[in-house]
């Protein structure tokens, strides 16, 4: 059975995962962080080392685009790839320039405000769990500390489009959205849809950018439904 590689988003550990792991047990499941290094190009190669020879690849939000880069740098290891709320260009310049003012407040101790105010209300649709999930979303946050937030910052800013790489990819492929993710809407989607005309498009309602959270039922019922493609 072929070994399935986790990659999680911005500031999020393997709990971000959790219902899907439950749910994988029979299979053998890698969650790799994406902590330590402040480029996409060195969290992929990161990644690499730790993967087994052959895998199927999951990436969601940062995740996705890591993933991405994954593929480019070993498309002969990448089975089969599953891209989940997330973006295949490369950092609008209008949102590059965001990322110094919360470099800087995350580095004056002020990485909690960071994420209260301008992360997590863009993060979930409305819904009875909304709270619990944003609770997780800080509980990992404040885990992994403002030098991962500047890391992961960094890498975001400077990262390539990947375009070329997703249109070369010839294996199943899952790209999967919450119906209500305002951070990577439905036009990045459909672009790694037409680029993958093999994959199959999922959007999940009743969810925002966190569809593994917010509906995990149906979003793990599509990635099993890619597993077994």
């Amino acid at each position: 059975m072929m070994p399935l590689v986790l990659l999680p988003g911005m500031m999020c550990d393997a709990r971000l995962w959790g219902p899907q792991m439950a749910a994988l047990g029979r299979r053998a499941v890698l969650h790799a962080p994406l902590t330590g290094q402040d480029s996409i190009e060195g969290l992929a190669a990161s990644v690499l080392e730790v993967a087994p020879p052959r895998f199927a690849l999951a990436g969601l939000s940062m995740g996705g685009i890591v993933a991405m880069e994954v593929l480019r740098q070993a498309p002969e290891r990448v089975e089969r790839l599953a891209l989940l709320d997330t973006n295949p260009w490369a950092e609008a310049p209008e949102v590059q320039a965001r990322r110094g003012p919360q470099i800087a407040a995350a580095e004056a101790g002020r990485l909690f405000e960071v994420m209260r105010d301008e992360m997590k209300p863009n993060y979930l649709a409305e819904g009875p769990g909304r709270q619990a999930i944003l609770d997780l979303c800080m509980e990992m946050a404040l885990a992994l500390g403002p030098e991962v937030f500047v890391r992961q910052s960094r890498a975001l800013a400077a990262r390539p489009d990947q375009e070329v790489t997703l249109a070369a990819f010839t294996g199943p492929a899952l790209v999967l959205m919450g119906e209500g993710d305002r951070l990577c809407r439905l036009d990045r989607h459909a672009r790694m849809h037409a680029l993958m005309p093999q994959s199959r498009l999922v959007v999940v309602p009743g969810a925002g950018h966190l569809p593994v959270l917010e509906q995990p039922d149906e979003t793990t019922a599509a990635l099993l439904g890619w597993l077994d493609a």
